[in-house]
C-alpha cells in the first residue's frame, strides 16, 4: 500500500466515527435554530422593527435568551463538528466517489466547511461579548478593501460570486439536488415529500437573498459606498422598501424558516 492510501484510508477511518457523526447531526439542530431565529429577526424587519437580520444577529439573539449562552456554546461545538465532518468529504470525498461531479462536491464541501467555522467563530465572539456583527464587518472589509489599489474590481468580483452562489442554491433547491444526500429511503412517503417541500422552500429563499446580497456588493463597488456591503441584513432591508417589500420579505422569512425545519430533517436523515 502506498504513503497516499494509507493516508487516505487513515482519514477514511477518522470520518467514520460515531461521535463526530453524533456532533455533526447536533449540528444541524443547531443550525436549524439558527435559521428559524435569522427568519424571525426577518419578519420583524418586514414589520417595521429594527434588527440585524443575518446569522450573526440570529446568534446574538439566542445569547440574549434564558440559557442563550449555554445554546450559543452547544451552537460553536456543533458548527466545529460540521467543519470537521466537510473538511473529511473534502478529502476523501462523499462515500469515496471519483469523477467531476464528485470533485466539484468536494469543493463545495471545503466552502461549506470555512462557512461553518465562521458561524462558529461569530459564537465565540458573542460569548466574549465583542461586536460580532457580520454586517459591520462586511462594510468595513469592502471599505478597506475599496481603499486600496483594485479594490472596487475585487469587490465587485466578490459581489458576482456571492449573487452567482446565490442562483446556485436556488437551482439546487428547486431541482432538488438536496434529496441525494439523504437517507430517502429510511424516510415513510409523507415525510420525504414535507422533507422535499422544506428543502426547495429554504434552498430558493436563501438564494434570492444571497443573490440579492450580491447584486448590492457589485452596487457598493460602482457606486463606491461600502454601506450597501452588508450581506444578507441590507439584501433585506432592501427588500423591506420596495413596494410589497414586506409582504415579500415576509414570504422569504417563511422560506428561510422552512430550511430551519428542513435542518432537523436533516440532522435525522443526512448521510454522514
Amino acid at each position: 500500500m502506498s504513503a497516499t492510501q494509507h493516508a487516505r484510508g487513515s482519514v477514511s477511518r477518522a470520518a467514520d466515527s460515531k461521535p463526530l457523526e453524533l456532533v455533526a447531526r447536533g449540528g444541524f439542530v443547531m443550525y436549524g435554530i439558527i435559521h428559524l431565529l435569522f427568519a424571525w429577526l426577518a419578519l420583524q424587519v418586514a414589520f417595521g422593527n429594527p434588527a440585524e437580520t443575518d446569522q450573526s444577529g440570529a446568534i446574538q439573539h439566542l445569547a440574549a435568551q434564558p440559557f442563550g449562552k449555554f445554546l450559543v456554546v452547544v451552537a460553536v461545538i456543533g458548527m466545529v463538528g460540521l467543519a470537521v465532518w466537510q473538511v473529511f468529504e473534502a478529502v476523501i470525498g462523499e462515500s469515496g466517489l471519483r469523477g467531476k461531479e464528485a470533485l466539484a462536491e468536494r469543493i463545495v464541501c471545503g466552502f461549506r466547511a470555512v462557512l461553518y467555522l465562521y458561524f462558529a467563530w461569530i459564537g465565540i465572539k458573542v460569548l466574549q461579548g465583542a461586536n460580532a456583527s457580520s454586517a459591520d464587518s462586511q462594510e468595513q472589509n469592502a471599505s478597506t478593501m475599496m481603499d486600496g489599489s483594485g479594490g472596487r474590481l475585487l469587490v465587485g468580483i466578490i459581489g458576482v460570486v456571492v449573487a452567482a452562489v446565490g442562483v446556485g442554491l436556488v437551482v439546487y433547491g428547486v431541482t432538488g439536488k438536496f434529496e441525494k444526500h439523504l437517507n430517502t429511503q429510511q424516510m415513510s412517503a409523507a415525510v420525504r415529500r414535507t422533507t422535499r417541500r422544506l428543502g426547495v422552500a429554504g434552498y430558493s429563499a436563501k438564494g434570492v437573498a444571497y443573490t440579492i446580497a450580491g447584486g448590492l456588493v457589485v452596487a457598493a463597488a460602482v457606486t463606491y459606498d461600502p454601506e450597501k456591503a452588508r450581506g444578507l441584513d441590507a439584501a433585506l432591508k432592501l427588500l423591506a422598501g420596495q413596494p410589497y417589500g414586506p409582504w415579500l420579505l415576509g414570504l422569504m422569512a417563511l422560506g428561510i424558516a422552512a430550511f430551519g425545519i428542513y435542518c432537523f430533517s436533516q440532522s435525522r436523515f443526512r448521510k454522514v
